[in-house]
């Protein structure tokens, strides 16, 4: 059992003089001038536990949600704060940290952060940008945007980068969304989340009718690793937060390095929300953007977001002002948004808190202000605000720096994969958008169709979607819906169709909608639907969309899944691909012509005729070679009556390496 002792102020210049501190793993740090005492910080109820954590997060270590309390690197300025707050304060002697990853994995894995598999290091990262670009150049661009601190210095390092998504094949200007990932590097969850929601909007384009059109008429900007050289740092096991610069706490310190998070210049070290203290986790810097990482997140906000708000505090952005920030943390479960530096509200208040909310009944976070029992000062989010007049947010995601693999995949991508998506939708007028009703659930009767075809599009509209567990989110009835076909309302040529109540009258906050598509005239090909709902005080809310295709030829084909297998003979080895091909209803397609390709170290051009379970299996010849490698890439699908569609398929090629 840990030994734990309540501790006054006084006793606490005794207690940091003899009770050392710990990195991850327990290996002993440098210690500063009167340096942190470990303690548990006990909080009464979560609203409270959240308030501690916004203000000392960036001492903590960790938390125990179910006992109600913090484990955190205190000073005696620390403990003084707490205490004076009327806080239970006791400094626990033995703790230390115990790695969380998957031992197993640990001892088995190739790829990912050692213990730690379903997150890319800072080299795979970079490596899924490119592969990205490489197979969507019409969809992604992967810029060079500044320098980390140690390739600055001469020492390596990285570029910084930025994944940028958007289709170019149609002119903007659009407006931007920018998310930040790992600024603290020991955060592992941020950047692998926000690679997997770039990865979400490539894979979704084309099949996916929201990923689809946020692309078309949106920008997405994700700085994936923000903090690449402390992230080396955090990938073998430290418990690393700010940059590598070795001019502060001395070059070898593990306790070197600026706060990131505490260097932008919007009311940098303006407040007392940040520390002097060279050692300390949220040293700001010798002065405002010091840090070429700030310097180049600052840059690039201004480069791809206006300025909507003039520089006195009191002076709000305007409501049609256009941009969404987020800047993604680990941990806490919380949706932040200015102010953090006081506790007064900012002008556009209701509209951060509405935003929020919604943000918030995604990823099921607490939605606050994010000023907790004290100030921070010199933020990211504060600066994109501040500065810009940006809606920006923090998103404290999980419950822990070194979040698991099994949390992060059963709640955090689940979770806040469709918060990013929402984001995207809204990112036009972020001020507006969140206070209206969203469209949901929407169906078809039939897709595909001939032209001329009558098609029933149903669906919900819903004012009730937000988080009322810090506050309760107005809510009025649904007043209207409409839809528009390929051609959303800021376009040229648009035209809203409306779509009525389908219980008869418009009465509820929650309203089922449909109405009747006729696709005469269409042409052939598929075709957006986007569709919106307004609320009884004239707000429209977000757009969902749907695909209808339309297709003289009747059903179509896509490639299901394409099975690789390998025998080896002897010196002589072989490959088997399966290939299943479906129609649009998920059901076999018997009687298509299946046209491939194998290469690698066998090459030939094949075709054959699905069966009755729509499957055709093609075989290679022998191969007499070591470690041979088999492709296969189906090239076509023809059936009459049938349009095959590869922007349906769940694979087009396959590799297998037979040993």
């Amino acid at each position: 059992m840990k030994k734990l002792r309540l501790i006054s102020v006084a006793s606490l210049v005794i207690a940091v003089a003899v009770v050392a501190t710990a990195s991850f793993y327990g290996k002993p740090e440098p210690a500063c001038a009167e340096g942190p005492v470990i303690v548990r910080v006990y909080y009464p109820d979560l609203a409270t536990g959240n308030k501690v954590l916004i203000s000392f997060k960036g001492v903590m270590l960790e938390t125990n949600y179910e006992e109600g309390y913090h484990v955190m690197e205190a000073t005696s300025e620390d403990i003084a704060r707490l205490t004076d707050a009327g806080l239970r304060v006791e400094v626990d002697e033995t703790w230390v940290a115990q790695p969380q990853g998957d031992l197993h994995a640990l001892l088995s894995e190739t790829t990912g952060i050692p213990g730690y598999p379903c997150y890319r290091t800072v080299e795979e990262t970079f490596a899924t940008a490119e592969g990205i670009v490489n197979d969507h150049p019409d969809l992604a661009a992967w810029i060079d945007v500044g320098d980390s601190w140690e390739k600055w210095a001469g020492l390596g390092g990285y570029d910084l980068r930025v994944l940028r998504l958007t289709n170019s094949a149609i002119p903007g200007p659009k407006p931007k969304l920018f998310l930040t990932g790992a600024m603290h590097a020991r955060e592992y969850a941020t950047a692998e989340l926000v690679t997997r929601f770039a990865e979400y909007l490539v894979d979704g384009y084309g099949t996916d009718a929201d990923a689809t059109w946020i692309l078309d008429h949106h920008e997405v900007h994700l700085m994936l690793q923000t903090n690449p050289d402390g992230r080396k740092q955090a990938e073998t096991g430290l418990s690393w937060r700010k940059n590598t610069n070795q001019n502060y706490c001395g070059p070898t310190s593990t306790d070197r390095g600026a706060d990131l998070n505490r260097n932008f210049e919007f009311q940098w070290n303006c407040c007392g929300g940040s520390s002097d203290d060279e050692c300390y986790p949220t040293y700001h810097g010798p002065y405002a953007a010091s840090e070429p990482e700030t310097q180049t997140t600052q840059g690039h906000m201004s480069a791809i977001f206006p300025d909507q708000r003039d520089p006195d505090l009191s002076a709000p952005a305007p409501d049609d002002a256009t941009g969404i920030y987020i800047d993604v943390h680990a941990y806490g479960r919380l949706v932040l948004w200015p102010w953090g530096f006081t506790s007064s509200p900012p002008p556009n208040a209701t509209q951060l808190q509405t935003l929020g909310r919604k943000f918030a009944y995604w990823n099921d976070h607490s939605p606050e202000q994010a000023f907790g029992l004290y100030p921070t000062d010199g933020t990211s989010d504060e600066h994109a605000y501040g500065e810009l007049g940006v809606a920006a947010y923090c998103f404290e995601v999980g419950t822990t720096f070194f979040q698991s693999c099994s949390y992060f995949e059963g709640n955090i991508v689940p979770g806040n994969i469709p918060a990013f998506v929402y984001a995207a939708k809204v990112v036009r007028t972020p001020y507006m958008t969140p206070a209206g009703p969203d469209a949901a659930n929407l169906s078809l009767s039939n897709d595909p169709v001939p032209p001329g075809t009558s098609v029933a599009l149903s669906g919900t509209i819903d004012d009730t979607r937000y988080d009322n567990s810090n506050g309760t989110e107005p809510t009025q009835s649904v007043a209207a819906a409409e839809y528009y076909v390929d051609v959303p309302p800021w376009g040229t040529g648009s035209t809203a169709i409306p779509l009525s109540p389908s219980d008869g009258s418009f009465d509820s906050t929650i309203e089922d909608v449909e109405a009747t598509i006729d696709t005469t005239g269409w042409s052939e090909g598929k075709h957006l639907i986007f569709v919106r709902g307004q609320d009884a005080d004239g707000n429209w809310g977000a757009f969902s969309a749907v695909f209808l295709t339309v297709s003289s030829g009747g059903q179509t084909t896509f490639v299901h899944d394409i099975a690789m297998s390998g025998d080896r003979k002897g010196a002589n080895r072989i490959a088997t691909a399966v290939v299943t091909i479906r129609d649009t209803n998920e059901n076999p397609v018997e009687g298509a012509t299946v046209y491939g390709a194998w290469s690698g170290d066998y090459s030939a051009n094949v075709s054959d005729t699905t069966d009755a379970e729509g499957q055709v299996t093609f075989t290679s010849k022998k191969v007499k070679q070591a470690n041979a490698t088999f492709t296969f890439t189906v090239d076509d699908v023809v059936k009459s009556g049938y349009v095959y569609d590869p922007a349906l398929n769940r694979e087009t090629s396959d590799t297998i390496v037979v040993p």
